[in-house]
Formats: C-alpha cells, structure tokens, sequence
C-alpha cells in the first residue's frame, strides 16, 4: 500500500477556494448523508442518502442536467468524504494559488462535468462522490508540478516513507495502476476518475501551450518542448549536419586522452562517493546528516552542484542551523543555477536577510531584498521585505 502525505511544495497564497470546496463538500455530506434500507425490487438494500437527495445524484439512463455538477457534492460514507477531501488539499492547495481563486473554481466545476460526461458515456450505474472532480485537480497538478517530490507512506512487511516524483506517482501509481490495471473494488466509478485526469492533464496542457497560464519552465509543457527540440536536435546531427559549422558532413577530430594523475582520480572518487552519501542521507531523510556531507564535498570542489530540492533543503537547513555564510553561498548557488524556481522570490528573501541581519553585507541586501519584494505575495513575507528594505535604506 502506498499513502501520500505531502509534497515538496506550499502555495504562496491562501488558496481560499480549495478550503470554501472542502468546507462546502463536508456541510452538503452531513446534510445528505443518512444511511437507511430501503425495499429496491423485493430487495432490501442499504442507500446513504436522505430520499430528498437522490435526485442530485448522476443517474446516466435518465440525467437532468444539474445531476452533472450536483453529484460531486454528495457521498456515501465518511471514508468516501475524507478520502476525496484529503486528496483536494493535498493536490488542490497549490492548483489553487496557480489558477486563482475563479479560475480554480471553475476549472473544479469543470472536471466535474467531464467526469460525469466520461460515467454516462461507459456505465449505467448512478454515480455520486466528487473524485471525478478531484482526479481533474490531480492531473492538473501533474502538469503543473512533475517534478515535485511526494513524500508516501509505504507499508508492506514493514512501514517507512520515501519520496517519489509527481510524474511517476501520479501517472503511474494513482492513474495507470488504480483505475486501468487494477479494477477490483466494487461500486468505484472508474471510468468517471479517468475521464477527470484526462480534463485535468489535457485542459492544463493546452492553457500553459496557449500563455493562458504562465509556466514555470519545470512544468510538464516545457519538459515536452525540451524532450522536442533534444529530438529535432538528434534527428538533424543523425542525418549528417554539424550545427556547429553549418557542414553536412563532419570532420573526424582526433581527441587527445588527459590522463588523471593518480590523486585526481582519488579526488574524483571522493566527490562520487560524497554525493552517493548526501544522496542516501536525503533518502533517509536525515538532513543533518546530509549537510554535513554536503559541507565537506564544497570544501573539496565548490563547483560541485546538487539536485534542486536537495540543495534548497540543505541551505535551509543551514540557514536555521545558525551557519549564516554556508547558507548563502548555498542559496546563491540555488539561484544561479535553478533560476527558473517557481518559488525564487522566497530564496531571495532569505539572502536580503541573511546578508543584512547576519553577514554586514548591505549593498548585496539590498539587490536580493529588491528583487524580492517585486514577486512576493504573502502579505507577512512583504511587510518584512519591505521593513528590511527602509532599516538598510534609512
């Protein structure tokens, strides 16, 4: 079994409209909700609903057009309530602060009515819940964030976590896995939750390739586009033209072998084995751990350049472990190469304050506390930018 819990992101507003869905989904739950028998053709058969209510349900062989939205609001048991509402928020939180507040909305509502439209078109059966809904908010956050670690509670002989990309959790886990290949829980509206993900990647892609939406270089369109021109690349070097010189045909360039000396071929081995370690350290998420290797593999080669979240994680923890220029020599680090960070603002705050709080560097303070105070806004963080800003300035 596999449980995700959070991820590697947080969203930098509010996201009021996921918290109004929840709230709203909950109090129409505890509204409908009550499980009774009644007698369906001379069978006596639980329903969870009150009898007023089961006209918003989905019923496929004879729909009214409300049913299409009505429907994700209701459910059928607490776990069918928790379990959509635990993957809103996990999922919904950072959806949200891309989308805003009405784009969010809309585009719930929207997955909704595809969802119910994918249902009527492959099943009969009356369907309610609002995991179309969510499916649509999922795929969405797949395109939006696939690069995002999943931290996810495994049990199986024994319990641990470990931290999975979005783009295989997501796509191979929660949409290959649970609703194609493994289909056997009953009364679970499948079909309704592939045609969600389908709205949800399919309606994101199509708003970051059109500008409706404004793409952080990490998300799934730009990993295409970068897989596209590696392609277009390979097709034009593989038919004879060096893009170098303009040549159909290239010349053979005889290279020279540098051998290592035997101390940089040691040298070379340490940095391989300091990264598997910091690599293993993170795995176990043991942070302290990794810093500590990570401060002795800079020390050996400042060159040397981690995985994005793994130096973010090691210069925060720097940064709350009292090492002021360690910190941001690391997170100076992080900006020059991962420039493209969605959350770059939050990384320039830190080294406005860490240069002036910390390391009497006022001139370089200023330059990151300017920049930053350009992008955020979480009202907190600004207001201290800002305070920052007028004590250097003063």
């Amino acid at each position: 079994m596999l449980l995700p819990i959070r991820t590697s992101i947080r969203p930098r507003r509010t996201p009021y409209a996921n918290y109004a869905l929840i709230a709203v989904n909950v109090l129409i739950f505890l509204i409908t909700y009550s499980p009774h028998y009644s007698i369906i053709a001379g069978q006596r058969m639980l329903e969870p609903l009150r009898p007023w209510a089961d006209q918003f349900m989905l019923t496929p062989l004879r729909p009214y057009l409300w049913q299409f939205v009505s429907y994700a609001f209701l459910h059928g048991s607490y776990m069918h309530i928790i379990g959509n509402m635990f993957f809103l928020y996990l999922f919904g939180n950072n959806v949200n602060d891309k989308l805003g507040h009405i784009g969010y909305l809309c585009f719930y509502l929207a997955g909704a009515v595809f969802s119910a439209i994918g249902h009527t078109l492959m099943s009969p059966a009356a369907v309610l819940g609002a995991s179309g809904a969510v499916a649509a908010i999922t795929g969405a956050f797949l395109v939006l964030f696939p690069q995002t670690l999943i931290t996810v509670i495994y049990w199986f002989f024994f319990i641990g976590t470990m931290d999975l990309p979005t783009l295989y959790f997501i796509g191979l886990k929660m949409i290959l896995i649970d609703n194609v290949i493994v289909r056997y829980t009953p009364h679970v509206a499948y079909n309704a939750h592939l045609a969600g993900y389908a709205f949800g990647i399919t309606a994101m892609l199509l708003m970051l390739a059109t500008g409706l939406i404004t793409g952080s270089g990490l998300d799934l369109w730009a990993m295409i586009q970068r897989w596209n021109r590696r392609r277009s690349y390979r097709d034009v070097v593989s038919s004879g033209y060096d893009p170098f010189t303009g040549r159909t045909t290239t010349r053979r360039i005889k290279v020279k072998e540098v051998k290592q000396t035997p101390a940089q071929k040691q040298r070379e081995e340490k940095i391989k084995l300091l990264r598997s370690e910091i690599a293993s350290r993170m795995l176990e998420r043991n942070l302290p751990a990794a810093t500590e290797v990570y401060l002795e593999l800079i020390k050996l080669d400042s060159e040397q350049i981690l995985p994005r979240q793994y130096l973010l994680d090691i210069a925060n923890h720097l940064a709350g472990d009292n090492k002021p220029a360690e910190s941001a020599r690391a997170y100076e680090q992080f900006l020059t190469h991962y420039s493209n960070y969605e959350y770059a603002e939050q990384v320039e705050l830190m080294l406005g304050i860490l240069y002036s709080r910390y390391l009497n560097k006022p001139d370089l303070a200023v330059k990151y506390l300017q920049a930053a105070a350009k992008k955020l806004t979480n009202p907190g963080q600004l207001k201290m930018c800002t305070d920052e800003l007028d004590r250097l300035q003063d």
